[in-house]
């Protein structure tokens, strides 16, 4: 039974929590509904449904109806259907920070604070990890992809720009070299996955792993489309290399609960220390050989 007398501060607060609670329960049937995967469905539905339910508790105590936040309904919808819905899921579950300090500065005789923290804190996390998602079965493919072509390529560019300080040119061998390494690479993950015993289908980890390298070369190259000067050019490609391990780490950490610092830092460290070295090395040998374009 609902505690009566309760000041105003915490009906306030118990408030908050209700919109919040709906606001999540449209969200998650929204995405229920768009999704064809009957089991992925299944499960948005079942946390669609907790939430609705922690509405009505806290509904018994304010008695007053709370409409949800179209705003953030919509936002996260799009966020999941574009970066998938891991991601988009439990990067709104951890900005529920608000929601967890309303949660701690409420009474604790209120009966249902305790049922309620448990279920949001557990049975959500449990019901997420039984979400099956390709995109992530196969974010080893991605990471294969994306770290060869930031290695190779940040590495090739570097060694490219001071061997011949043109930037079209530059662009040039670096788009064959790009190009022609994705088709490697991808054609390497189809046979590694083939001669594997694992759930991963062979084809699909050579698209993955030759989509994420050609996307990964034709935003490195970008530069030496741009500008005119070299040495700018290297730098904005240097630039968006940090740029794109941030993201990409980012997007693995939330979606794999990974860690994100030692991730970022370590892809980091190894394609800015190759392309410090090829950019060395380019400048050696186009002395040594005379070279000039």
């Amino acid at each position: 039974m609902p505690i009566k007398n309760l000041s105003q501060d915490v009906l306030d607060k118990l408030f908050f929590l209700q919109k919040d609670e709906i606001t999540s329960y449209h969200t998650y049937h929204r995405l229920a509904k768009s999704i064809k995967d009957d089991d992925n469905s299944r499960v948005l539905n079942r946390i669609a449904e907790e939430e609705r339910r922690h509405y009505e508790v806290w509904k018994s105590y304010t008695g007053r109806e709370a409409k949800p936040n179209k705003l953030k309904i919509t936002f996260f919808f799009w966020l999941s259907r574009i970066f998938g819905l891991t991601f988009g899921i439990k990067l709104m579950e951890k900005g529920e920070e608000k929601a967890q300090e309303v949660y701690a500065a409420l009474p604790q005789d209120i009966p249902e604070i305790k049922q309620i923290m448990a279920e949001e804190e557990m049975h959500e996390n449990e019901l997420l990890d039984r979400l099956d998602e390709e995109s992530l079965k196969y974010a080893g493919s991605m990471v294969l992809g994306l770290n060869d072509a930031l290695v190779e390529l940040t590495g090739a560019l570097a060694g490219f720009t001071l061997a011949f300080q043109n930037t079209r040119i530059i662009a040039l061998a670096g788009l064959i070299t790009g190009i022609s390494a994705s088709f490697s690479m991808a054609a390497s993950e189809y046979l590694s996955t083939k001669s594997e015993d694992g759930d991963q289908h062979p084809l699909k980890a050579a698209v993955y792993t030759g989509i994420a390298y050609l996307l990964t070369v034709i935003l490195l190259i970008l530069p030496f489309f741009l500008f005119n000067s070299y040495l700018v050019s290297m730098g904005m490609t240097i630039v968006n290399a940090i740029l794109i391990i941030a993201i990409f780490n980012y997007y693995i950490s939330v979606a794999k609960d990974l860690s994100f610092k030692k991730r970022f830092f370590e892809m980091a460290a190894i394609s800015l220390g190759v392309a410090v070295f090829s950019f060395i090395l380019g400048d050696v040998i186009r002395r040594v050989l005379k070279i000039n374009i």
